[in-house]
């Protein structure tokens, strides 16, 4: 069995009163011949457009040969070093093959300046734009960010004499306005099967080409994949993703936070894709099941909140000296690509049992506006409620800022949470300059006493953004926004990078704070020395 999965406990009791239904109820191949009827009339239009994922695996062999032929004379030219411009989907899965299989990929998923110029300028140990190669990934073609990327690299290209057209790849949808401007440009072009949507695209076009580029072997990811469907289709008790599906999703009261714990297995990465595929399938219609990334020696597995369910990483859900340790949780193992098939198959089931439609995304949009919005009247900031250690404190309701301290804002801030609550850090700042910021979240889960997520924006805007708007409204959001000297022009746009970033930033808050969540926007005016401010007030 290519994936394994072992309940005790709390998940175990629903899986045995969840899954016969289930089972029962055909679910698993009706998903398998693409019946679009399973979630309700309401979702079976955009269903109906939306599960080609269940035959990504055939779909996508043909490719296999092509990506090896370009990666060979990419190879033969010197040109080792890929870049990997896309978001969401495009991004995080392969992002979690290439780590997994240890090669090396430059994902820019990301508008901070400094991280565009760092991945522009590369490195001493993989090379400069001399051997480069810039995947641009995007369903749509017109994803500001990816966008932005392509005119900055195109324009580095010809700034040293390279012709674009020699190095960029692109990979997009039949018809889009990408495609069209990608062959108009002469860039080799990669076409993706139009109806599968971007989270569930891991074995498409959007995965493979930029992990195969870089060097991963895309039959063996694929042959693993193939010999997991046969498992996922049948409509029995022993269908891992039906399993999987009832212990994330049974129940009510339903444990609505999913920890996800990698602790001893080779998969490098796992939970961000995991995180994105269930927050925006499920995270809509004030319902939701929202992923949290944690550490194995997190806070939350020393508190256990009710409401949290633990999903823990391993090499062997079947090795028994793990059970008495874990009671309680859900154990799983398995090679990437059955990961991949087990997951996306317990998503859709889950959205079953929750009553949504897993293939929409309703709210991403409302912050892609507001930042649009911004980018064209240009207002000036507000100003802020107060300044403390070189920070700026910008708050939604008035109150949270009455201490006129970071601390105090915080724990104005953590007040605010419900029982079932939990805070998100956003964290729009150069993640290559400043990795140690992901430490925050130890930190706060510590002093809040609640679950916390960690992004960094605009990544998360299409990952967990939906959750924060269309799922339930218990969450408070900590914003931490970089003011960075350096800055870089988008060619052919009216705004920089710094100045898009901003926006994004800013035209989160609003619509967060439209719909009733409490926010705190720190912006870093010195980022290296105030992230220690941050830190010490975390405490």
């Amino acid at each position: 069995m290519s994936f394994g999965i072992h309940v005790s406990g709390h998940p175990r009791e629903l899986v045995e009163t969840t899954v016969p239904a289930l089972a029962a109820s055909l679910i698993a191949s009706g998903i398998t011949a693409q019946d679009a009827s399973l979630w309700g009339p309401a979702a079976e239009a955009e269903a109906g457009r939306r599960l080609g994922w269940v035959q990504a695996v055939s779909v996508s062999r043909p490719l296999v040969p092509e990506i090896e032929r370009l990666r060979a004379e990419l190879v033969e030219r010197g040109l080792t070093r890929i870049v990997l411009a896309g978001m969401g989907g495009s991004s995080l899965a392969p992002e979690v093959i290439a780590r997994t299989a240890g090669v090396p990929l430059v994902v820019l998923d990301a508008t901070a300046p400094g991280q565009v110029l760092a991945a522009i300028d590369g490195d001493a140990e993989s090379g400069g734009l001399d051997r480069t190669v810039l995947v641009v990934s995007s369903k749509s073609g017109s994803t500001v960010e990816t966008d932005a990327v392509r005119r900055a690299f195109e324009a580095a290209f010809r700034d040293v004499g390279i012709d674009p057209a020699e190095r960029i790849v692109v990979v997009t949808d039949p018809g889009s306005p990408l495609e069209e401007s990608a062959r108009a440009a002469g860039y080799r072009v990669f076409l993706a099967d139009p109806t599968v949507g971007g989270r569930y695209s891991a074995l498409t076009a959007f995965g493979l080409v930029p992990a195969g580029l870089a060097g991963v072997d895309l039959t063996e990811l694929l042959d693993e994949a193939d010999a997991t469907l046969l498992e996922v289709a049948v409509d029995s008790p022993e269908n891992p993703a039906l399993t999987l599906a009832a212990a994330i999703a049974g129940g009510d009261p339903r444990r609505d936070k999913l920890g996800l714990v990698a602790d001893g297995t080779h998969i490098e990465g796992l939970p961000d894709w995991i995180e994105q595929l269930i927050a925006e399938s499920t995270g809509k219609d004030g319902t939701g099941i929202l992923p949290v990334v944690l550490l194995p020696v997190s806070p939350e597995l020393e508190t256990r909140p009710e409401d949290l369910q633990i999903v823990r990483f391993v090499d062997d859900a079947k090795r028994f000296h793990l059970f008495e340790h874990h009671e309680g949780e859900i154990l799983v193992s398995g090679s990437l690509a059955a990961q991949f098939v087990v997951w996306e198959y317990a998503t859709a089931i889950a959205g079953r049992l929750l009553g949504i439609d897993p293939f929409d995304q309703p709210d991403v949009e409302s912050a892609k506006t507001a930042t649009r919005a911004l980018l064209e009247s240009r207002p000036e900031p507000a100003a802020p409620a107060f300044t403390a250690d070189g920070v700026d404190v910008r708050v939604s309701d008035p109150s949270l800022a009455a201490s006129g301290t970071l601390a105090g804002v915080l724990d104005a801030l953590w007040a605010t949470l419900p029982a079932d609550g939990y805070v998100a850090v956003q964290a729009y700042v150069d993640r290559v300059a400043a990795p140690q910021l992901a430490g925050i979240r130890e930190l706060i889960a510590a002093d809040a006493g609640r679950p916390v997520t960690f992004g960094w924006g605009p990544r998360f805007l299409h990952s967990t953004g939906q959750f924060h708007k269309g799922g339930p409204r218990t969450g408070v959001f900590l914003q931490i926004v970089e003011h960075s000297e350096v800055d870089l022009e988008i060619p052919g746009l009216p705004f920089t990078f710094g100045q898009l970033l901003r926006a994004q930033a800013a035209g989160d808050a609003s619509v967060l704070a439209a719909h009733g969540r409490p926010v705190v926007t720190l912006t870093l005016t010195d980022p290296a020395a105030d992230v220690l401010s941050l830190f010490e007030a975390a405490q």
